[in-house]
């Protein structure tokens, strides 16, 4: 007789199997229950300790389940992608059609000459219960993240078919986004940030206002411990460029940046990977004591060692999207015996269940055997349970809504985001972020100032940056004087300044790059809005350009002898803090739509190349063909252009041509200023107007209209820069709101 715990039972209910045949009978007193669940937990742990508490009654039995208030149940949930099929000359000629697989296991169908239709999820149904840890196992591509994701709701409505539900009801996006937080397979930190910061930031974002600092500062210290990280809580994480804390260390940080406010579920994408054995099970006995606390615990594991399968208790296994497997660790030996492949005593369960089911899968048949007698085994234990008289009973379960079990979670400690258990409504009772806008603007804000003050170095390149060109530039155009040859030397000033404030700009593209699925992990999950991120990270870069304008202006004005005195100054300083503005948030806006740094930068040299040949300095206005004249005015460059060139030439009184100065951007330039004077005396005879040396004959405003400069005044100029800038943070809202949705299609 082998005696098995029955994973769907409560925990004080476990039958005894007599395996002989198929006959099985159920009569165990108290005293073999309690000595079976030992003898199970020592043969997965190694200690005597039980899975559950017991009491020991006189009598007949009397099953007491205890109250678990979350049972989350899925049922027949199918995933199906489109894959797109490598063009060759069988498929041209015909042979791409359906034939038939020489693999019958092989999930695609619906094949034509392009694509072909693959089934990553293929009718997946169980359950998993608060206090228990549901490990989802199977080799790679068998479907495990592909479970996780559609289990956390990570996959777009109508691609995926099947139910999920909490308690029997099936909760919407809204409410799962509050009560759930899933952990990634990558572990994404910003990696100049101590532990105890990025545990404490994330009970800012998460946990609501009303919490006073001192008790988010007791959860935060109470997760250190609980995560076992209070030796290394002021240790920065740390990258490629800085030693921070260890691997199992930053994995433990991910988790307890998404458990701060005690979520109900927690999803995790296979949270050992790349971690030794030692941290691994350190993490998943973190996992444990975090289901124990009242959590539904479901991850994707590869292949657990035997001590963290100690820790699991309920295993679901895949292949090829299909179940093959769906209970107990102690059920193991006893299924696959049942199956014909008896496992030895010292093997591990998983590596023995896990070849196994490698080498189906290796077969002409697949796992289709393995699949059909797991719908047979399972029925199988349907049919005990029913047929067992101390389940009749009614169970607690039955009897609470989801509103009520929320209810009971946040009455006995759950900190789930600003819920309060009084309210009627479900929608009222989980509301949708923790915080108002402004705390989340502060909070992001001061995040994002700590990890870019511990890295100078990228504020201090940018300067240099900035300082270098200003002083190359002081030194080409010293001191420009009034003539012909000054005007066109202050026309190639302006233009090369204008366009390397844009360029400076675009060392921004790698920021948001390089946050980018930190942004994505924390809305997804509604730890702030997506508006609150924008406004953040324009005023976060503001202080930055304001230095950069000043520096770049001041380098710059008196060096070259611009016109205007001191409010010259203020207007040139201002148009280029506009200019950094606007190229600052056109950068921005980009890293939001592409996807690698490289592409980024490639597609920002050459869009800004475009903006400077139709800002108007290569070609005029009125030269540009009419099929060209609409990138003329989206050009950034123009109105910056424009702004300083009316700013320096706006002066009615001021003269840059004057009597023989007419002839120095000619051909005649060269002869004797005595000819010229000739030369000038001749033109005023014939055309009847007074000429000397001294005439002034090209004023600013001449200049101005020479080059086409007559739309709009220098303000207006200002204000349109200062307006792209807005436009290009509002296009980058725009960009994270329909490109971060996090979700499969």
């Amino acid at each position: 007789m082998s005696r098995v715990v029955d994973e769907n039972s409560s925990p004080g209910e476990v039958q005894d199997i007599e395996h002989s045949g198929s006959s099985i009978a159920t009569s165990p007193t108290l005293g073999q229950l309690l000595k079976c669940v030992g003898d199970v937990r020592k043969e997965v742990t190694g200690d005597e300790t039980p899975v559950h508490q017991a009491v020991e009654m006189s009598g007949p039995m009397i099953t007491e389940p205890r109250s678990v208030p979350f049972v989350l149940s899925f049922s027949n949930l199918t995933y199906s992608v489109k894959v797109r099929r490598k063009l060759t000359i069988s498929n041209l000629c015909g042979g791409g059609k359906n034939k038939g697989s020489a693999n019958p296991a092989e999930p695609f169908a619906n094949e034509n000459m392009f694509s072909r239709t693959k089934t990553l999820l293929d009718n997946i149904s169980g359950e998993a219960r608060d206090g228990e840890i549901l490990a989802v196992l199977g080799a790679s591509g068998s479907g495990k993240s592909t479970l996780i994701d559609a289990l956390a709701n990570r996959i777009a409505k109508g691609s995926l078919k099947g139910t999920v539900s909490l308690n029997g009801e099936q909760f919407e996006s809204r409410m799962l986004k509050v009560i759930s937080a899933y952990v990634m397979q990558d572990d994404l930190l910003f990696p100049m940030l101590t532990v105890e910061e990025t545990l404490m930031y994330a009970a800012e974002f998460r946990l609501p206002r009303a919490l006073s600092k001192s008790k988010k500062q007791l959860r935060v210290q109470t997760l250190i411990d609980q995560l076992g990280l209070r030796n290394a809580a002021n240790t920065v994480i740390g990258d490629e460029g800085h030693r921070g804390v260890s691997g199992g260390e930053r994995r433990r940080v991910s988790i307890g940046t998404d458990i701060i406010h005690d979520p109900i579920l927690l999803f995790l994408d296979e949270p050992t990977s790349g971690l030794d054995s030692t941290s691994a099970y350190m993490v998943v006995k973190v996992l444990q004591r975090i289901a124990k606390s009242g959590s539904i615990v479901i991850m994707s594991v590869h292949q657990p060692s035997y001590r963290i399968l100690g820790l699991l208790d309920r295993l679901l296994f895949l292949s090829r999207g299909q179940t093959v497997y769906s209970g107990s660790p102690a059920n193991l030996p006893l299924y696959f015996s049942d199956f014909g492949v008896p496992m030895p005593e010292n093997e591990n369960k998983t590596e023995f269940a896990l070849d196994r089911i490698r080498e189906l899968e290796a077969t002409p048949g697949g796992t289709k055997s393995l699949v059909e007698f797991n719908k047979t085994w399972q029925h199988m234990k349907s049919s005990r349970r029913n047929t067992t008289s101390y389940l009749n009973s009614p169970s607690p379960l039955n009897n609470l809504s989801l509103k009520e079990a929320i209810s009971a979670s946040i009455s006995r400690g759950k900190l789930v985001s600003g819920a309060v258990s009084s309210d009627i409504s479900r929608a009222s009772m989980v509301p949708k972020f923790a915080n108002p806008v402004w705390n989340e603007i502060a909070v992001l804000s001061r995040r994002s100032v700590t990890n870019s003050r511990r890295m100078p170095e990228l504020f201090g390149i940018r300067v240099g940056t900035v300082m270098t060109t200003g002083f190359i530039l002081a030194s080409i155009f010293w001191n420009l004087d009034n003539t012909p040859k000054g005007i066109q030397e202050r026309l190639g000033f302006f233009a090369f300044a204008m366009s390397t404030t844009f360029y400076t700009c675009a060392d921004a593209l790698p920021v948001f790059l390089q946050e980018r699925y930190i942004f994505m992990r924390e809305t997804a999950y509604n730890a702030y809005r997506r508006s609150s991120y924008v406004i953040s990270h324009a005023l976060v870069v503001l202080p930055t350009l304001v230095f950069l304008a000043a520096l770049f202006a001041t380098l710059t004005f008196w060096a070259v002898g611009l016109d205007g005195g001191l409010s010259g100054f203020l207007y040139y300083f201002l148009i280029m803090l506009a200019s950094f503005w606007a190229g600052s948030s056109f950068v921005t806006f980009l890293s939001g739509i592409v996807p690698s740094v490289m592409l980024g930068y490639t597609i920002v040299v050459a869009i800004l190349a475009y903006f400077l040949l139709f800002s108007g300095f290569f070609i005029t206005r009125n030269r540009i063909p009419d099929y060209w004249i609409w990138f003329h005015y989206i050009s950034l460059i123009k109105y910056p252009f424009e702004a300083v060139l009316q700013n320096e030439f706006e002066d009615p009184n001021k003269c840059f041509v004057r009597g023989v100065q007419i002839f120095d951007n000619s051909p005649l330039g060269a002869v004797p200023d005595a000819l010229k004077v000739k030369l000038l005396e001749s033109m005023s005879k014939t055309l009847g107007v007074p000429l000397s040396a001294t005439t002034c004959l090209a004023t600013g405003a001449d200049i101005l209209k020479q080059q086409g400069v007559t739309d709009l005044s220098k303000w207006n100029c200002l204000f349109v820069t200062v307006a792209w800038g807005f436009l290009f943070r509002i296009l980058f809202y725009f960009s994270l709101l329909l490109g971060s949705k996090n979700k499969r299609n």
